[in-house]
């Protein structure tokens, strides 16, 4: 028995290690926004179906992310449509959809710019941003990979946080600690009740 503990006590210090270097992955990718009042939405669907009106502030960030709930928005907190549509005159049965385009923070993204969509009523959004910053590139499942040709690789994939952790400090949890106990007492217990028989 006693040798048993020896074989389990290393183990368990291995599992109490590592237990506090878990990692939360996220994907890098292009994420849709609405302008919403003062604020940036997340938007409810993608650019391809989204029909946006004249006058609408629409944004994209490139960036990793777990999920929607924690995407990163757009950098530039104030666009202003008259500012942004300023060079482009309305048209006559077209409508006027304003941009921002937020390549990150990369060492190799491009800065972050504006622009103007001059395109029919009925256009969609990745159809207003084909006009000014193309080239798009989308997978098969028709998700937008690339704007203006950035990234020139992959679409959507994940990636590691090495700063994340699943839990907020980076030590074992309580449970794994509770549990470690119980073992090492167990095993104690049953070293006691063997040396006790061998003394009676």
């Amino acid at each position: 028995m006693t040798r048993r503990l020896a074989l389990l006590l290393p183990a368990l210090l291995l599992v109490l290690g590592t237990a506090g270097h878990a990692q939360a992955a996220g994907y890098r990718y292009w994420s849709f926004w609405d302008r919403t009042g003062t604020h940036w939405t997340y938007a409810t669907q993608g650019p391809s179906t989204t029909r946006p009106d004249d006058g609408d502030v629409q944004g994209f960030r490139f960036a990793v992310s777990e999920d929607s709930a924690n995407a990163k928005q757009p950098r530039l907190q104030s666009p202003d449509f008259a500012k942004i549509c300023a060079n482009s005159p309305a048209v006559q049965g077209k409508k006027r959809v304003a941009l921002v385009i937020d390549f990150g923070t990369g060492p190799d993204a491009p800065a972050a710019r504006t622009a103007c969509a001059t395109v029919p009523p009925d256009a969609s959004t990745a159809e207003a941003l084909a006009t000014v910053a193309k080239p798009l590139r989308y997978n098969t499942a028709a998700l937008l990979c690339a704007i203006a040709d950035y990234p020139e690789q992959g679409c959507a994939d994940q990636v590691t946080d090495q700063k994340k952790t699943p839990t907020p400090h980076h030590g074992p949890s309580v449970g794994l600690l509770a549990g470690a106990t119980a073992i090492v007492l167990l095993a104690a217990a049953a070293i006691w009740r063997s040396r006790r028989r061998n003394h009676d």
